[in-house]
């Protein structure tokens, strides 16, 4: 029996982009919920959510045979960071900060067992060999695992020719908050500049035969993005529409029923 299949990874290479959501409350409660509302796939966040490796396996629990795909994203390009988050379950793996074609191959060998890569083996103690219940684990489970690489740098952007042609990487993500900042229009990833930038890397991907991704919870950025030909799309977070839904519920009420004299 070989290892679970992976349908994200799959999905990529059909025609019709994959509408995604970031997961940053670092809760199962919250990811089970998400999981029935829609979405292609929905990004457990290890970067800026406050998780750690036993939330991120509760939610790829809360989340295992939903509709929407788990994708994962560690804290950094750690290559034991990324040896722990496949053996809880991680399929799908969006890697932050990539900078040049050695990290993004360090980042290929850190997915896969040897004699290919650096991936330690401790599959028999491992939720993602249902506790080596899967005989073909060892030997399969390096197809089923989707490698994601984000490009959110000046730096990024200038190793992207190099990294886009790599085996094993199977799609490119463009951070667009991260590299604004970088490009010197802090908060403003939607500054023209910041988009040109942009642009210019989705096309590059593309043209490699690569997927594209990217996030935005601007959602003509995001169509603009998809009318491109971006592959994974995702366009909000929990956080946010928890935020934004009660300050809005709340102000609209008070504007209507709350009225203060004096």
């Amino acid at each position: 029996m070989p290892a679970p299949r992976n349908l994200f990874k799959a999905a990529l290479q059909e025609k019709s982009p994959l509408i995604g959501f970031w997961l940053a409350l670092a809760d199962a409660y919250t990811a089970e919920i998400c999981a029935g509302t829609g979405y292609d796939w929905l990004l457990i966040d290890g970067e800026h959510g406050p998780n750690d490796l036993r939330t991120i396996m509760h939610q790829l629990q809360a989340l295992k045979g939903s509709k929407s795909a788990a994708v994962v994203r560690p804290v950094a390009p750690e290559p034991w960071m990324i040896k722990q988050l496949l053996d809880v379950g991680a399929q799908t793996l969006l890697v932050p900060m990539i900078e040049s074609a050695a990290q993004a191959r360090e980042m290929v060998s850190a997915v896969r067992y040897a004699p290919e890569g650096k991936r330690g083996v401790g599959a028999a103690l491992a939720r993602a060999s249902d506790f080596n219940r899967i005989p073909d684990y060892l030997a399969t489970a390096g197809n089923e695992i989707c490698l994601l690489l984000q490009i959110e740098s000046r730096a990024g952007l200038a190793a992207l020719d190099e990294i886009v042609q790599i085996e094993g990487v199977d799609g490119v993500f463009i951070g667009p908050a991260d590299l604004a900042a970088d490009l010197g229009h802090r908060g403003d990833p939607a500054h023209s500049a910041v988009q040109q930038h942009v642009e210019a890397a989705l096309h590059k991907i593309m043209n490699a035969g690569k997927p594209a991704g990217i996030l935005t919870s601007t959602l003509s950025l995001a169509g603009r993005y998809v009318e491109m030909g971006a592959r994974f799309v995702a366009i909000g977070s929990d956080v946010g529409v928890l935020a934004r839904g009660a300050e809005t519920l709340c102000s609209e009420f008070r504007a209507k029923h709350v009225h203060h004299t004096g």
